[in-house]
This record gives structure tokens, C-alpha cells and sequence, in this order.
């Protein structure tokens, strides 16, 4: 078996970063989908290269092919490691070569585009991940299954109800955990004969309360397979979707069970409740852990000063300014600033890249004015709103582009894009 060392030695991994990233639009408005706040200081792509680090695993290419400045900035300030080691964070962003001049097709087009950067690396194994779940996992269990089942390829999975298969790829394997079956979305009554028997002593799912199998949109492939998988077919352009419903018979593709907290983060919706779940009192995903902290970009700012204020629920970060507020059940973002009477709650603040009062571009310092009321809302980056403004979407409108371009309303919730400037008493 390999040490954790030669695993490290031995893997390269992928984090695809999507596509134009429209289900987090307007988020993705300005930058790619790797690159959107989270929980107020982090970036989503922060979660699997903590995931990474913390697994021992450093050499990763991360995919994008849209609005990749602020991703680059990103990371270039971030992970940035020693003379004495291998290890690097770079992105790959999609380019013009002489073979091909079109975009990434699909998260198998995009592996096999920059495949060729791949090549300049010695590696057995690639671990090939997505850039807007969240979850904490240690890859090394998952390395050394891989290994143990001599697979070619494998595919983390989760257990799902019935009511989750249409938004995911369904899975079925037998006893031993090889992969027998792939139905991707499946709908409504297609998934009677993908039903796992969890009682079956012995069985790789024992013990699992859910019936059915969900890949998660994580892989692991070996080297000559991935070759193969990738250029014997290159009408093939999607993991989950072709190439393993494809592989089954030909390749010894297996299922490794995860049954811990994980969430697909790529929508409005989800991206949202998975922010504001991040503030109850037992949260499924805790920021607060001993040993696998999420990294980001430190930026040496002071903690959050909270002046005759009454908070309830809410994560408060550095540099942020509350003067006589109240805020319930929500995540505000570094350096936010909300003056006297205001009143927020179930609604992420993303915060500002510089202090309330500092000259800015915009000509409007960021933050939120007195006697504003915020529910259920997300406001972008160095956003200006007014005094006396209420955005609250009491008529319960699930989709609106504001003609002006400075919100949007997408499932319901309202949100101010980056830069913009709400004046004031305007109602939303």
C-alpha cells in the first residue's frame, strides 16, 4: 500500500470551475464561478484546495474559462508556497491552441484541453473535483480505495432520497461497489430499479440510511485511462452525462461512499441557505474546526467593532462597522459597514474591498444607511445603499432584472450587484 507521501507523489488534481456560471448569475456577473464570497471572507474555490492541503495533496490545476482575473488574483495572493516544495496553485484558463480554438464543451472537454499541461507532470492518478460544493473531506481514504480496488476509475457517491435524483447523476453497483448502472437526472419513477440494497451484509453501502447512489461530481482516474477515455472518443464531452455511462462495461469503474455533509453550492437558492445555515447554533457544515480550517487570502484587518448593537445568529467579519443595528440570522462581510437603525436579517452582506469613507471609484462610500431595512437579500461587493431603503420583496417575486442594472431577483431573492448604488427611500 502507499504511503501518504507517495499518494501525494503520485496525484495531480483538477478542480473544474464551471462554465459561464449562470445559475449564480448576477454573482457571476464580474467573475468566474470558482471566485464568488463565501461565509463573507472566503472564496468558493477556497473549499477544495483546503480540502487538498489538508489531505497532503498541493499540485493543482484549477479550470475557468470566464471572468478568471479575479479568480487569478485570488489565488496568486493566497497559496502561495515554499522553494522547498513541489506544490502550486495555478489556473488554467481555456485558451486558442493550434488543435483547437473553441471554449471548454463540457468538464471532460475541459480536462482534455489542458491535458497537455498535465503532461508536465509526473503523476499514477488524477483527482478531478468541482469548484462549488461544499464539504470537508480527506482525499486519502478515497486515494486508497482506489488503489485497494485496482480501479481504473472512481467515482465518489452519496447517498440520496428520492426526491434529490433529478438534479443528480444516479448510480447503481453491486455488492463489491463496481459500478453497474449510470441514469443521469433521472426523473420522476425511473429510479425503481436503482434502488441499493443498504441491509446486505457485507455490501460496501451497509448501514446507509438512503436508497439511492449519487455521484458528486468527484473522480479519480487513473493516468493511461484517462488518455484513453479522453481522445478514443472526443465527441465525448462530459463526465457524468458520457463518459461513465460509456466506460461501465469496458473500464473497472467503482462507487466510493461518502456519508458525511456535502452540498452543491451552484445555484442562487443553494448558494444562499448554505451561507445562512453557516449561523445556526449546530450548523451541518462548521467554519470552526481544530485541525482543517478553510484558507484564504489573510488581509490583516482589525476585528469587527459592534457599537450598542443587538445581534442574533449572525457571523460578523473583520474590519466590519455596526453602529446601533440589529441584525438576525445573517452573514456580513468584511469591512461592512451599517449605520444607526438599520436592520438586516436572513441576508448575506458581502462586504467591501475598502473601509467605508475611503475615495472610491464609484464616487459612493460602501455600506448601509440609517433606518434601511434588508430582508432576505444579498448585497454584492461595495455596494452604496441610501438611507430609509427597504428591499424586502414582499410580493414574493420569484424572477425581475431591474431596467437599470443594479439588482436582480432570482428564486426569490433580491440581489444588489457589485459597485451599485441604491439611493435613498427607494423600496425593492
Amino acid at each position: 500500500m502507499d504511503t501518504l507521501l507517495n499518494l501525494n507523489q503520485k496525484t495531480i488534481v483538477v478542480i473544474l470551475g464551471g462554465g459561464r456560471g449562470t445559475r449564480l448569475y448576477p454573482l457571476t456577473k464580474f467573475r468566474s464561478k470558482p471566485a464568488v464570497p463565501f461565509a463573507g471572507k472566503y472564496r468558493l474555490i477556497d473549499i477544495p484546495i483546503s480540502n487538498c492541503l489538508h489531505s497532503g495533496i498541493d499540485r493543482i490545476y484549477v479550470l475557468t474559462q470566464f471572468h478568471s482575473a479575479s479568480l487569478n488574483r485570488h489565488i496568486s495572493r493566497t497559496y502561495n508556497f515554499d522553494s522547498f516544495t513541489r506544490g502550486f496553485v495555478e489556473v488554467l484558463a481555456a485558451e486558442q491552441t493550434i488543435v483547437s480554438n473553441e471554449w471548454f464543451q463540457g468538464t471532460a472537454d475541459a480536462v482534455r484541453k489542458i491535458y497537455p499541461h498535465l503532461m508536465n507532470q509526473t503523476w499514477d492518478q488524477v483527482l478531478i473535483l468541482s469548484g462549488d460544493h461544499l464539504y470537508r473531506m480527506d482525499y486519502r481514504p478515497y486515494l486508497k480505495y482506489h488503489l485497494k480496488k485496482k480501479a481504473e476509475m472512481t467515482v465518489c457517491t452519496l447517498g440520496v432520497d428520492e426526491d434529490a435524483a433529478g438534479d443528480l447523476g444516479i448510480l447503481k453497483a453491486n455488492k463489491s461497489g463496481r459500478i453497474t448502472a449510470f441514469k443521469e437526472k433521472p426523473g420522476a419513477g425511473q429510479v425503481d430499479d436503482m434502488r441499493l440494497d443498504t441491509t446486505s451484509k457485507g455490501s460496501f453501502m451497509e448501514g446507509f440510511s438512503k436508497p439511492l447512489l449519487a455521484s458528486m461530481g468527484i473522480y479519480i482516474v487513473n493516468r493511461e485511462v484517462l488518455k484513453s477515455i479522453l481522445f478514443d472518443n472526443p465527441l465525448l464531452n462530459d463526465f457524468g452525462k458520457q463518459i461513465i455511462p460509456d466506460n461501465l462495461k469496458k473500464r473497472k469503474v467503482y462507487a466510493y461512499p461518502f456519508d458525511e455533509y456535502w452540498e452543491d453550492i451552484g445555484g442562487i437558492r443553494s448558494f444562499f441557505e448554505a451561507n445562512l445555515n453557516l449561523c445556526k447554533d449546530n450548523p451541518p457544515f462548521q467554519l470552526i474546526h481544530h485541525t482543517q480550517p478553510i484558507y484564504t487570502h489573510h488581509r490583516h484587518l482589525s476585528g469587527a467593532a459592534v457599537i450598542e448593537s443587538k445581534v442574533t445568529n449572525c457571523i460578523i467579519n473583520d474590519g466590519s462597522m455596526i453602529r446601533k443595528a440589529e441584525l438576525k440570522d445573517s452573514v456580513i462581510g468584511l469591512r461592512s459597514y451599517i449605520e444607526e437603525g438599520g436592520y438586516v436579517e436572513k441576508s448575506l452582506i458581502f462586504g467591501a474591498d475598502y473601509y467605508a469613507g475611503e475615495e472610491c471609484a464609484q464616487g459612493r462610500s460602501p455600506g448601509i444607511g440609517k433606518n434601511t431595512r434588508i430582508i432576505g437579500a444579498i448585497l454584492e461587493k461595495n455596494v452604496h445603499i441610501g438611507k430609509n431603503v427597504v428591499i424586502e420583496n414582499k410580493k414574493g417575486v420569484t424572477e425581475y432584472d431591474d431596467p437599470e442594472g443594479r439588482y436582480y431577483i432570482r428564486e426569490g431573492i433580491v440581489i444588489v450587484v457589485k459597485n451599485a448604488s441604491i439611493p435613498d427611500n427607494t423600496v425593492i
